[in-house]
């Protein structure tokens, strides 16, 4: 990624360091707090390890996939610590908070864990190591009651949008998430917080702004005594500079029509909703603890697609849960089939040691996982195709991510209904439009793919 430096940096380098973040967009803001800080404090980024002071890995610890991600950079780092290639290692984030009782036991070559709410020691723990401290080699921190700001962050996503965390935590038991575990209870960040938050990333260039949380629409419950995303959102739109507010991870508990009447009527929020649903029997939404029927859900949708136009919903799914049967995967892929959702992806179930969700009978083998997983992306791909090439012809805002090295003029983007690394992209062509990064161009589609789309600017380059 391209590291964007928006921070005034300190006249003296107390060290260099790397960095390497793992995992969803509420760690990468994390990632961008620390590195935001330990600039602050006269530490020096650079984007190659070897030669470093120390390495930082922000790791997730969501699924076994990603943990087996994080532990494999670990270890490429204590390679290069071996051959001299760098001096330390530090790891935080999410399996430093969920393996602080053994990371250390199984990799003794880490220098220091620091646990997903020790993050605002992350100068302290990198001045111990520079200067041969090593009496502590770990900072947990217990959740906070208020999710902790992410102001003063050094951004290393493009610098024409941002990830911006309204709360942190999670009330939900869905027996298959540790992430409560991880990250706490639900803890609200107050809206004039958000808003300076919004402000400052405004100030740096963000046209688009995506709202994450673990459940945003809990979003004030736990502050205000009832749901203020709504009146987050209307607060939100009106901060200067901000072209594009994309919503990420519903809940469909408190998506109320008022939600959806604000979405609707207000031009810079996009029609664009992450509603991750995981099943849709009935069965398998009770094992789950998913405190929602089938009956509610498609309500819901159907609320949803009537109240605001042009739509996009987006959801995940998870295949091969404990206990799925035939029966119920048939109806979660008649369900796909029947509702055609503009984005959608699906996940095969993760054996997560200390969730509820271990303890059920009749784990699922993950050959049959996998494959009733490739049997739903087969019939979403042609449902994608279906959705793409009914919009050859039409003329689509498209903003621009990078530009295609070696092409004349040629861009990657991402319309509307695509957020970032997750959807799909549009590719387009300039002809006689300059186009630059973080622009939002009228984009005439003239082809479609099983996913992505194929334009050509027409104009109105803004």
């Amino acid at each position: 990624m391209t590291t964007q430096i928006s921070l005034p940096t300190a006249t003296e380098t107390k060290g260099t360091y790397a960095f390497v973040s793992l995992g969803c967009p509420k760690n990468l803001v994390d990632s961008e707090r620390m590195l935001g800080l330990l600039q602050l404090d006269g530490y020096r980024l650079v984007q190659d390890p070897i030669g470093s002071d120390f390495v930082i890995i922000n790791t997730c610890g969501f699924i076994e996939d990603a943990r087996n991600e994080s532990l494999a950079t670990i270890d490429e780092m204590i390679a290069l610590k071996k051959d001299s290639k760098t001096r330390g290692i530090i790891v935080s984030g999410c399996l430093a908070e969920h393996q602080k009782d053994r990371l250390l036991e199984i990799r003794p070559e880490i220098d220091a864990l620091v646990g997903v709410f020790g993050r605002e020691e992350i100068t302290r723990v990198a001045d111990r190591f520079v200067g041969n401290l090593d009496e502590q080699r770990t900072v947990f921190e217990p959740a906070p009651i208020r999710a902790l700001a992410d102001t003063d962050r050094l951004r290393i996503t493009p610098r024409h949008f941002a990830y911006l965390k309204i709360s942190e935590g999670c009330d939900r038991l869905c027996t298959f998430c540790g992430i409560p575990q991880m990250r706490g209870k639900h803890a609200t960040k107050p809206i004039e917080t958000v808003l300076e938050e919004a402000r400052q990333l405004s100030a740096d260039g963000v046209r688009e702004l995506i709202i994450v949380a673990q459940d945003t629409t809990y979003y004030g419950l736990d502050l205000y005594g009832e749901p203020r995303l709504r009146e987050l959102l209307e607060q939100l739109s009106e901060v200067e500079g901000i072209d594009w507010i994309r919503l990420m991870y519903l809940y469909p508990q408190y998506v109320d029509d008022a939600l959806l009447d604000t979405i609707a009527s207000t031009p810079n929020i996009l029609p664009y909703i992450d509603l991750p649903l995981q099943h849709i029997s009935d069965r398998m939404l009770k094992r789950m603890a998913r405190q929602v029927t089938r009956q509610e859900v498609e309500d819901l949708l159907a609320r949803m697609r009537s109240r605001v136009p042009d739509l996009t919903v987006r959801t995940t799914m998870i295949t091969g849960f404990p206990g799925e049967t035939d029966a119920d995967f048939s109806e979660l892929h008649d369900f796909v089939k029947e509702q055609e959702f503009e984005r959608l992806g699906v996940f095969t179930y993760s054996f997560e040691p200390n969730t509820p969700s271990a303890k059920l009978p009749v784990h699922i083998d993950d050959e049959v996982k996998a494959y009733r997983r490739d049997l739903i992306m087969v019939s979403q791909q042609e449902i994608m195709l279906k959705h793409n090439s009914a919009r050859i012809g039409e003329s689509l805002p498209v903003i621009l991510d990078s530009r295609i090295r070696d092409e004349q003029n040629v861009w990657v983007g991402r319309s509307m209904a695509d957020a970032p690394e997750v959807d799909s992209l549009v590719y387009v062509t300039g002809n006689d439009v300059a186009l630059t990064s973080g622009r939002i161009a009228t984009v005439e589609v003239v082809a479609a793919q099983d996913y992505d789309l194929i334009g050509i600017a027409t104009g109105a380059v803004r």
